[in-house]
């Protein structure tokens, strides 16, 4: 298979391999509810280090995967920012921002992403799938990278997303009026995406002329253009008049036995006279209970980038049109991910999280069919208190919502000719303002983008129910650093070393907070559907030499006697008993040895 080659990738292709772990720690007040790290999840933080720190409780996990990442224009003021081992990519973190006169900007994007996909890859589930939204600046080179991630035959579709309802007069050369979303799957053989609801118009399409006792039916072609050895027999109507064959260059679709067994069945229509070309009879009652999803997703379905920005500014307050988030994406597009990729108990995560429409969606979604989905949103910027978790705080309690109704009354473009009768498109805007202006406080004429366009304001002042919900709201803890912890300059808190651990041993959440028990000095972490996990250790190097730091045979025997329910993990630095006296003693313990287990784990 083709490969994708850029600079810097011999630097960054096992880079998430070197990330070290970071735990999540919750802020109680900036969460809304019980800040459990096992439901909805805002973390703050480099996504690269928040995606390692999710590793040990989610990899293999979560069902969808959303990420609305830089584009790469030029244009975003993104800064490539990884503290990769390489001269080269270091002198990268003195270049920032990635500007549109960076000739190696390509390849930073490239650098920046490739590690963050390849954890993203652990982190989905085997049924589960990942959609990112790009345009052209980087929508081929994303391709190939993926294809070596995800693997070339696990990709699925790239879907078109209509995203502007009108085209931008201000265009050199085309007004691109589209975004890409592509879609791999872990397991494209496992996968498959859900049916989305069927539309009133679909269902408008079937009738029932001849009182079918079935239920209502349309016809079907019964020829087709491609070749059917037996779809070349002649048919004799029900009024006598008989058809030599299927119109020129086509064929029957079914063989003539198959048709006799269909007419037999009155799934034949004939026409009101009996002298029609005949056409199959599809049953409503019959059909999928869903549609097939299609590649082309029109804004009037989806939403469209000017929707996005008003959902947001009727949900948060902004000192100036400036401070406004500058690409978010509608609701109703992250909606239909969900609606495909989704059950009611899925897992979403978003790494790219910007202004919250994910966590917006996945709260949509709960509140519309009952279900339980939570959602994980990484947001590196400083606003991810401020914009990113105060969407979700609004949309969970509910908010009050001051500003101006729009409703556009007139649109046209504006050429020679119309600028010629500017008087009777004075007029035109003039009876606008008679006709209307009882509905609205005021009505705005503006020119932009070489149209005219006529808007009716209204002030309005209401409260929008909130969705329910809760969310933990984290930053990330001090890295463990393990060649620091070997010779005692960083030795990490009692509560990240024993998270860490518990994960690993377990692959389940720690408890938070830990249990405050303690069993002949050996702290316990908790425990999982399979092991008590136990943790003998202090964040002193002294004690960590000493024999106190070292599992012995009465201390297994004093967990096991205290939780005989069970088998035992214990984490110390030494012991003093072997695992062979332990398991003749008929002592379940098992010993993992510090700080080697995390070099097992890293």
């Amino acid at each position: 298979m083709p490969e994708l080659d850029f600079k810097g990738k011999e630097f960054v292709y096992n880079h998430h391999l070197a990330i070290p772990h970071r735990p999540l720690i919750p802020q109680p007040g900036k969460s809304i509810g019980e800040p459990r790290l096992d439901g909805n999840l805002i973390v703050h933080g480099d996504n690269l280090h928040a995606l390692k720190a999710l590793l040990p409780m989610y990899a293999g996990r979560v069902d969808c995967i959303f990420i609305d990442p830089p584009y790469n224009t030029g244009n975003e003021g993104w800064s490539y920012n990884d503290n990769v081992n390489s001269p080269m990519l270091r002198e990268w973190l003195d270049s920032n921002p990635v500007g549109i006169e960076d000739g190696l900007r390509h390849d930073k994007w490239l650098c920046m992403m490739w590690p963050r996909l390849r954890l993203l890859h652990e982190l989905l589930s085997e049924s589960g799938s990942f959609w990112m939204t790009l345009d052209d600046n980087e929508i081929h080179r994303a391709r190939m990278m993926l294809d070596e991630i995800f693997g070339a035959d696990n990709f699925v579709a790239t879907c078109i997303w209509h995203k502007n309802y009108s085209p931008k007069p201000s265009a050199q050369f085309f007004s691109e009026d589209h975004d890409y979303l592509l879609i791999y799957a872990k397991d494209k053989t496992i996968w498959r995406p859900n049916l989305l609801e069927r539309t009133d118009d679909m269902d408008a399409r079937y009738d029932n002329p001849d009182n079918d006792t079935r239920g209502p039916w349309k016809p079907g072609d019964l020829s087709a253009r491609n070749y059917y050895g037996e779809g070349t027999y002649p048919i004799t109507c029900p009024s006598g008049r008989i058809i030599p064959g299927p119109p020129s260059g086509r064929y029957w679709v079914i063989s003539e036995a198959k048709f006799k067994e269909m007419d037999h069945d009155d799934r034949v229509w004939w026409g009101e006279d009996g002298n029609n070309i005949p056409s199959i009879k599809r049953f409503l009652s019959e059909v999928k209970a869903g549609r097939v999803p299609q590649t082309l997703w029109e804004y009037d379905e989806v939403g469209h980038t000017q929707d996005a920005k008003k959902e947001l500014l009727s949900v948060l307050d902004f000192a100036s049109s400036d401070d406004v988030f500058v690409t978010p994406k509608p609701v109703a597009l992250l909606s239909r991910v969900l609606e495909l990729a989704t059950t009611e108990h899925s897992i979403v995560l978003d790494s790219f999280a910007g202004s919250a429409t994910t966590a917006h969606a996945v709260l949509t979604a709960n509140h519309k069919d009952g279900g339980d989905r939570t959602f994980i949103l990484v947001e590196g910027e400083d606003y991810a208190d401020t914009l990113t978790a105060e969407r979700a705080r609004r949309v969970i309690d509910g908010y009050a919502f001051s500003g101006n109704q729009r409703e556009e009354l007139h649109r046209e473009r504006l050429t020679f000719t119309s600028l010629k009768k500017a008087d009777t498109l004075l007029d035109h805007v003039e009876s606008i303002k008679t006709l209307e202006g009882h509905r609205f406080d005021r009505i705005k004429s503006e020119v932009k983008d070489g149209e005219l366009i006529v808007t009716g304001e209204k002030a309005i002042t209401e409260r929008v129910a909130g969705l329910g919900g809760g969310f933990a709201f984290c930053t990330l803890g001090e890295a463990v650093d393990m060649d620091r912890m070997l010779t005692g300059e960083s030795l990490p808190a009692f509560e990240q070393l024993g998270a860490l651990l518990f994960h690993t041993a377990t692959n389940e959440i720690a408890p938070n907070p830990f249990p405050t028990e303690e069993v002949a000095g050996c702290g316990y972490l908790g425990a999982s559907t399979h092991y008590h996990v136990w943790l003998i250790y202090r964040p002193d190097l002294e004690f960590l030499k000493s024999r106190e730091a070292a599992l012995t045979l009465s201390r297994a025997d004093a967990m096991v006697d205290a939780k005989p329910d069970k088998p035992h993990r214990v984490f110390a630095p030494a012991k003093f008993v072997s695992q062979k006296l332990l398991n003749d003693s008929g002592l379940p313990v098992e010993f993992a040895p510090l700080p080697f287990a995390l070099y097992r784990i890293a």
